[in-house]
């Protein structure tokens, strides 16, 4: 009997949404109002669950705007999810056309920065410098401002400062679909390595052939929604399948599909989650009870909340008020 994998990622009910439509001052007068429910939501993600095990390299498919990109960046810890439990246990590197790279900056220059800040010492950067440019085939390049990059350039630049962070858990974005053709098969060859070191891995491509060649699993997104996950073989074939049906659609058709996808995340609600947690026969009635106090996506502040800010600000004006009276 073989020992049993370390969870790496553990996801339950994740959610995003991001606010539609109103101006700042608009926002703000509904938080501050606790009869309301905050701006109208887009719904990013509707509750994605899943659990990732280590040496796991999880392809992750679906139209553009579905929110493969939006997962990734909370993976990374670049955004926080409006609800839901995420458990993350290691240290996660993006890797994402020009991520996180100084325009001003030389490439040199961004090599020690982005290092620095994944916790290297000057003294380990020197040491790996000259190992990190040749990797990037930048020769010359690699003293001139990011700023005159090509994308394939800057992508080049991001994925060799990246993969020599020997990072725990990599979250790879579109990056290796830009550049040249040797490069990519470099950046292939380094990935296979840290497959081979058991490394988790999060990869996103619009090329279903690379997903097929160099995933083992995959979750299909699907405006929102986790439709699949599981062997990348079954989702790859399910998903080819589903483009060649939305493929078959005329331009109409294809416009009213995406409208009613898009409306529906617009239209979905807290007690659409609510419900979604209830009915879920995988998790027992404690854990239900406890992800329940997690799905809270709303900005205004709750009535509590609301009176005790109140007080606070009555408070205030009456000190103020004192004190340009008496002193």
């Amino acid at each position: 009997m073989g020992e049993e994998k370390k969870l790496k990622v553990s996801a339950k009910y994740i959610t995003k949404t991001f606010d539609l439509g109103k101006s700042k001052s608009e926002k703000i007068r509904s938080i501050l109002n606790p009869m309301s429910k905050g701006p109208q939501k887009f719904w990013a993600l509707k509750g994605i669950n899943f659990e990732v095990y280590e040496g796991d390299v999880v392809g992750i498919v679906g139209v553009n705007g579905s929110g493969k990109s939006t997962l990734l960046n909370i993976l990374s810890g670049l955004l926080l999810p409006a609800s839901g439990e995420l458990s993350i246990n290691g240290e996660t590197t993006m890797l994402t056309v020009g991520a996180g790279l100084r325009a001003q900056l030389t490439g040199r220059e961004n090599i020690r920065l982005k290092s620095l800040m994944m916790g290297k010492t000057n003294k380990e950067i020197d040491q790996q410098m000259n190992e990190v440019i040749e990797f990037s085939d930048l020769g010359e390049f690699i003293d001139q401002p990011v700023k005159d990059y090509s994308s394939g350039m800057k992508s080049k630049l991001g994925f060799s400062i990246a993969v020599h962070q020997n990072p725990d858990i990599l979250i790879i974005d579109e990056a290796l679909s830009v550049g040249d053709q040797t490069f990519a098969q470099k950046a292939l060859s380094k990935m296979n390595e840290f497959k081979d070191q058991g490394k988790t891995i999060f990869f996103v491509s619009h090329s279903l052939s690379q997903v097929r060649d160099f995933t083992d699993k995959a979750m299909w997104i699907q405006y929102g929604e986790l439709k699949a996950f599981g062997s990348t073989s079954e989702i790859a074939d399910d998903y080819q399948n589903w483009n060649k049906w939305f493929n078959g659609l005329d331009k109409f058709e294809k416009r009213v599909y995406q409208t009613e996808q898009k409306q529906k995340q617009i239209l979905f609600s807290e007690e659409q989650l609510r419900n979604n947690v209830k009915n879920d026969k995988k998790i027992n009635d404690t854990e239900k009870k406890h992800l329940s106090t997690h799905i809270e996506v709303g900005d205004a502040m709750s009535l509590p909340m609301w009176l005790l800010f109140a007080a606070s600000m009555f408070g205030t004006l009456f000190f103020l008020y004192q004190y340009a009276m008496w002193g």
